[in-house]
């Protein structure tokens, strides 16, 4: 028995994507083929061509499964802490600190900017904005928060944790560049605490 178009067009897509994912990971978007991506998958370069365009569009489905996965991680950081503000530390950390794992680093932090340009501007920028945001509301509601505007806020913080993965996706000792980046944007975060004293 057939099975449903749409279903074979999403078994199509996940399979280039997983290849794609496979390649941009292990050699990198500009060791990576068109070939690499079609035989991984069992298909054509047709199928490629049709589903994401070019390789390029490939990434950028990699990138936005990547960073899907990446946000389901960070809620369940954030709801196993044991109270909302540690919540909040313990998610902007972890996501300076997934720059370490090789294939975050190098697909989300080293090739998906010199690929698709600034962070900042990427859509899914718009989600994290958004989630910070709220998060950041919640704090200034709870008294957990000193009063500060909100967007600006969220776009602080999303570029200084941003701009802290890609430092470390960068260096030349990720490690210790790790370690400086949490310890700094430790310090950041504490100064929006709210009745520290």
């Amino acid at each position: 028995m057939r099975k449903p178009r749409e279903e074979m067009i999403a078994e199509t897509r996940a399979k280039l994507v997983a290849a794609g994912r496979h390649a941009f990971g292990t050699v990198g978007y500009a060791g990576a083929s068109m070939d690499d991506f079609t035989a991984g998958a069992g298909l054509t370069r047709g199928a490629l061509y049709h589903h994401f365009g070019d390789k390029k569009g490939l990434l950028q489905a990699v990138i936005r499964q990547i960073d899907a996965e990446m946000t389901a991680r960070l809620n369940r950081i954030s709801a196993a802490a044991p109270n909302r503000w540690q919540g909040f530390v313990d998610e902007c950390v972890a996501y300076i600190e997934m720059a370490l794992e090789p294939e975050i680093q190098r697909i989300m932090f080293r090739d998906g900017p010199a690929v698709l340009g600034d962070i900042s501007q990427w859509p899914t920028s718009n989600g994290c904005i958004a989630a910070l945001s709220s998060s950041i509301e919640q704090l200034k509601a709870d008294g957990l928060m000193v009063g500060i505007d909100t967007e600006a806020a969220a776009r602080l913080i999303n570029g200084a944790s941003s701009h802290a993965a890609l430092w470390i996706a960068n260096s030349q000792t990720p490690e210790e560049t790790s370690r400086q980046a949490v310890d700094a944007f430790r310090t950041l975060l504490d100064g929006l605490r709210a009745g520290k004293g």
